[in-house]
């Protein structure tokens, strides 16, 4: 058949869809057969890929056929087909040599029988060879002897006796027949020369030879001796020894001699043949011959390591693969006998995986523990098979295995909680620091997100506080933070896969706020007020370090920003007293005298330890007395100088305000003047005639309207009237304004009584 020709239709054969063979990505698979058969997934369809040759591939053997098996993945399923080569007429009869002499004597008897080649043919059955004829046929027929094998052997018998002295030479025509309907035939000449008496034919000692060879066994080696014997004398008694149906490729792989010593001339295989049948011929110089078998057997050795073929395979499975799934599926063959071709196939007793024999020579992976990928994300399975000859040979192949990620690992942080610092009075958005949580699982699975945790600190939500990049893990700081309102907070950030479903993990994390020194001193004491003056009174006959007073002061900031210092920094007079750097004491320096004066002003200036430092300053008034009248004489002027220089100030800032009111309402003023004029000298300029109109819940020119007391008319001149509207209005009478187009001017007209006669009567011109 052509290349391409159809063999079957396989899908419906074996009761599948082509969906399913495509999705199965369905394949032959096994041997040769793969040459010569191929398969079409998309029509289902087995066709011829190369042109087969019958005798090529299976000789003389019957039935002929292609035995494959055709492989499906998802699930695997492994489906046997056979194949069978049918015969053609295609090859004719023939004969190993061309023509064959034989030297007869004239005494031969009838029915003297003459061994003749055998013809071959490469067909089988009709088509083989059928029959033989011999032309002419005047002194010899033919004869077909069966053989044990089924073959026949050709026969030329004698019918007529022979007379040299008439015809020395005979010339004979073997034809070759085969039963084709177109026949094909084969032809061989064979010459007779007619000799003198030779009246014994050869004869072997026994018909049949037995004997034994291993398939090892090395060129030259003797298989076995024939043995026989002609009752003639001198030349007629000589026997050759000959090999029959030289033709057969079985019988080129031995060799016989003179003497009937049986060689063997080239390998044998007992995978190829278990057994030889050789027809040994023994010819005298008269063309008289015998004829014996010889039957070899071949003894297998264990010189063939098993065959594994992977049918199918997967190559990546999921680290959550339910156990005893199925992963690949091979075949083993050993073509030795007995315990030399049986296999046994395992693997590496430490992978999570079992290998069993499913059915003859049929091996299945399965799945057997549990699987990690994190742990291992590849495994190499080698699978070993050994016959059970001696010695035992092995053949391996190796299955390279890739596990997929499953989520089943959820982010890990690098510390079970994080603290972090953080110093007051930052720039929103600053990164305060990074928490970083890993995933052993792979790719998606790994990808990790950074979630901030819903929850408040003091009532106000954590995100306000401090925001978390998603893909990095950093935290930045939202707002900035102060250390006098809180000093530290906690929060939970989670760490979220990419995973489905998604995991997660949740660490706390701590921000401390470190203090800055941003805040002055505050001075508690004395109290500074306002409005009235206090003093500390000194008696004059204080001595030295006489407590005057005490500076108290606190700073809300902490540490070395609240630790305080105290100097004085102007006094009215510097050797009378003094300030104690740490705690804020006034002392008197020496003895008072009579001589200082009884009002004395100090200014403390105190001072924090933080880096740049900050200070707060404190007036105290001491008077130095030893009354309170005189104290109080003293301090009146000084408190009404105070109010006077407070007065004075006040008044200075007032007059400022009233100046530049009065200078904005000037310029204001002054613009408005300006645009009045520019809209007026507009309206009067236009030249297009005026059109009344009269608005609704407007009086008309009768005095009849809902208006009393006052007559309104709207007068709205061109399409621009919304910048030209004149309103007359007027108590008790009637007062019209026309304007004349010609001269650009204005007339009243006075209707009822004149307007002049109410001088009080208002006129109001409004322009819109």
């Amino acid at each position: 058949m052509s290349k391409g020709s159809l063999v079957g239709n396989i899908a419906p054969d074996l009761g599948l869809d082509v969906k399913r063979l495509q999705s199965g990505k369905a394949r032959i698979h096994t041997g040769d057969s793969a040459e010569y058969i191929e398969l079409s997934k998309e029509r289902g369809l087995l066709l011829i890929k190369e042109r087969i040759d019958r005798e090529a591939l299976c000789g003389q053997k019957t039935p002929c056929a292609l035995h494959f098996q055709i492989a499906l993945e998802n699930p695997i399923e492994i489906f046997q087909v056979t194949v069978e080569i049918t015969d053609i007429n295609d090859n004719a009869p023939v004969f190993q040599k061309p023509e064959r002499n034989f030297e007869i004597s004239e005494s031969a008897a009838i029915g003297s029988k003459f061994m003749l080649e055998k013809a071959t043919d490469s067909d089988i059955g009709l088509n083989g060879l059928q029959r033989y004829t011999l032309n002419p046929s005047d002194n010899f027929i033919l004869k077909l002897r069966s053989q044990t094998d089924g073959s026949k052997k050709v026969e030329m018998i004698l019918q007529k006796p022979l007379d040299r002295e008439k015809q020395e030479h005979i010339s004979l025509v073997l034809t070759a027949e085969d039963g084709g309907e177109l026949q094909m035939s084969g032809t061989m000449q064979i010459h007779i020369t007619v000799l003198d008496a030779n009246d014994n034919a050869p004869v072997f000692n026994k018909p049949v030879y037995k004997a034994s060879i291993t398939e090892n066994s090395l060129k030259g080696t003797l298989i076995t001796t024939v043995s026989a014997s002609d009752a003639d004398k001198g030349v007629n008694g000589e026997v050759t020894y000959v090999i029959g149906d030289s033709m057969d490729a079985d019988s080129k792989l031995f060799l016989i001699t003179e003497d009937g010593r049986l060689i063997l001339n080239g390998p044998v295989d007992y995978e190829k043949a278990k057994t030889y049948e050789i027809d040994i011929e023994a010819v005298d110089r008269g063309g008289l011959y015998d004829s014996c078998k010889v039957i070899i057997d071949v003894g297998d050795i264990n010189d063939n390591s098993p065959v594994i073929n992977m049918i199918s395979k997967s190559s990546s499975i999921r680290e959550d693969l339910v156990s005893n799934t199925v992963i690949a599926v091979m075949s083993v063959n050993d073509p030795d006998s007995e315990g030399n071709g049986k296999v046994q196939c395992e693997i590496d007793n430490n992978m999570p995986f079992t290998i069993t024999s499913t059915s003859s020579n049929f091996y299945s992976i399965l799945s057997g523990g549990e699987l990690d990928r994190e742990t291992a994300s590849q495994y190499n399975i080698t699978v070993t098979c050994s016959d059970e000859g001696v010695p035992s040979l092995s053949s391996s192949v190796t299955l390279t295995l890739q596990i997929s990620d499953v989520n089943d690992n959820a982010p890990v942080f690098e510390r079970s909680s994080y603290e972090a610092y953080i110093v007051e009075n930052n720039t929103p958005g600053l990164s305060i620091f990074t928490v970083k949580a890993r995933d052993a699982d792979w790719n998606q699975n790994a990808r990790v997100s950074y979630i901030l945790e819903d929850s408040s600190v003091n009532g106000v939500p954590v995100s306000s506080y401090v925001s978390v990049s998603a893909d990095s893990g950093v935290i930045h700081a939202v707002r900035s933070l102060d250390y006098e309102q809180i000093k530290d907070f906690k929060f939970c950030v989670k760490a979220q896969d990419g995973g489905s479903p998604p995991l997660s993990s949740n660490v706390s994390v701590k921000v401390t706020i470190q203090d800055q020194n941003d805040n002055p001193p505050q001075v508690l004491y004395p109290v500074q007020t306002g409005g009235s003056l206090v003093a500390e009174i000194v008696p004059r006959s204080a001595d030295v370090s006489y407590l005057v007073t005490k500076v108290v002061a606190v700073d809300v900031d902490s540490g070395q920003n609240a630790w305080l210092s105290y100097k004085l920094q102007k006094a009215t007079d510097r050797a009378l007293f003094e300030v104690g750097l740490q705690n804020g004491e006034i002392r008197t320096i020496r003895q008072v005298t009579d001589k200082d004066a009884v009002k004395q002003r100090l200014t403390v200036i105190v001072e924090d330890n933080g880096q740049p430092s900050r200070s707060a300053t404190v007036i105290v008034n001491v008077a130095v007395a030893d009354s309170f009248p005189e104290v109080l004489s003293e301090f009146t002027d000084f408190t009404h100088d105070k109010e006077y220089s407070d007065n004075m100030t006040f008044y200075l800032v007032l007059a400022l305000a009233v100046v530049s009111f009065l200078f904005i309402t000037c310029l204001v003023v002054i613009i408005s003047v300006k645009i009045y004029r520019w809209r007026q000298a507009r309206f009067y300029h236009s030249n297009l005639p005026v059109i009344p109109y009269y608005p609704p819940r407007y009086s008309d020119t009768l005095g009849t309207g809902t208006l009393q007391h006052v007559y309104n008319y709207d007068t709205c001149r061109t399409t621009d009237s919304r910048k030209s509207d004149f309103k007359v209005s007027g108590p008790g009478a009637q007062n019209i304004l026309i304007m004349d187009p010609s001269s650009g001017t204005m007339q009243r007209i006075q209707s009822e009584k004149s307007i002049l006669d109410e001088p009080d009567s208002p006129l109001e011109v409004r322009m819109l």
